[in-house]
This record gives structure tokens, C-alpha cells and sequence, in this order.
């Protein structure tokens, strides 16, 4: 087998990401349409990201966020979105390069996207090595989805939560729980 010198597997993972980001601009534009809302992991440790020192020592490798009714500031970058969230009832600002995506997901719909990340940007120098994640793939149930196409919804933005377990009943689901079994 020859070597592969175009290297599919980061053109698909940048596309894929280019997904998240179009869905993330038309939410910052409209708001977030019916009943779609997101689950957006990604590494703490990987350059670029900024958090608040109390929030990079609770989550010294990994994050997952809402963006569901409380968010406010969304702004999209070419290589980064930022937002302002609230946790524990505490606004922070958050700073997410694309390429710290481990997962998205839209519960509504059922759609999510995993990410690999190359070992030395995904963890802190300290932090034991991981298992690497599985190639980026779509699913929707049992089989592959396409992507959701987002319709403009109500307009003036919208916010959007990012407290986990600010809903009665709402709880943050690892995206681990969606991965296919083998």
C-alpha cells in the first residue's frame, strides 16, 4: 500500500470542522433553530484555548459545553469561536480553536461528529496518554446522517445554556456513549 501524501484523514477532519463552524455562524447570526442545541467537547490543554484558571483546573484535559438557552457573544473566527457561558451562575469567556474539537453533538436530531487530535496538542505534558479516538464519522441511529440543514429561526439572538444540569432533569452525556460498540 503506498504512503499517503495528500493526506486524506486531516482534509476530512478540517471539513468536518468546517461543519461545525457553519452551523455555529448561522446560530450566532439567527439564533439556534427549533429545537436544536449543542454539545461541543474539546481539549483544555490544546493551544489556542482560553479559560479561566478556576475552569482549566476543573477541567485540566477536557471540556464539554452547552450552547442551548443561556449563551451570549458568540463570535466566530477563522480559527476559533469565542462565547461567553455561564457557570455556577458565573459568566466566562471561553476561546475554542476549531482544532481542539474532540465532539459535537446535536441531541435534537441525533447527529454527532468525534474528532481525533494528534496526542502531544490534545493532553497537558503531565497527563497519561490516551487511547487514540476513532476516525471522524457522522451518525444518525444506527446509520450515517447527513448533516442537518439549519433554517433560519426567530431572529435577535437567542441565548443558549451551557450550564450542565441547568434544566430539570438535563445532564451532560459523554460523547462516549454514542460511539459505536464493536
Amino acid at each position: 500500500m503506498s504512503e499517503d501524501l495528500i493526506r486524506y484523514d486531516i482534509l476530512t477532519q478540517e471539513a468536518l470542522r468546517g461543519v461545525i463552524r457553519k452551523v455555529l455562524e448561522e446560530t450566532a447570526r439567527v439564533g439556534l433553530p427549533g429545537e436544536h442545541h449543542f454539545f461541543i467537547t474539546f481539549a483544555t490543554a490544546y493551544p489556542g484555548v482560553k479559560l479561566s484558571r478556576k475552569m482549566q483546573e476543573r477541567f485540566p484535559t477536557e471540556m464539554t459545553i452547552v450552547i442551548q438557552h443561556m449563551f451570549w457573544n458568540l463570535e466566530i473566527g477563522d480559527t476559533a469561536f469565542e462565547i461567553d457561558l455561564s457557570f455556577d451562575d458565573q459568566r466566562e469567556r471561553l476561546r475554542v480553536p476549531w482544532a481542539s474539537i474532540r465532539g459535537f453533538f446535536d441531541p435534537s436530531v441525533k447527529f454527532a461528529l468525534q474528532f481525533d487530535l494528534p496526542a502531544a496538542e490534545a493532553e497537558p505534558a503531565k497527563a497519561p496518554k490516551e487511547v487514540a479516538a476513532p476516525p471522524p464519522r457522522t451518525r444518525k441511529g444506527p446509520g450515517l446522517a447527513s448533516v442537518p440543514s439549519v433554517k433560519p429561526g426567530k431572529s435577535g439572538s437567542r441565548p443558549a445554556a451551557a450550564k450542565p444540569g441547568e434544566e430539570a432533569g438535563a445532564q451532560v452525556v459523554s460523547l462516549d456513549a454514542f460511539r459505536k460498540k464493536d
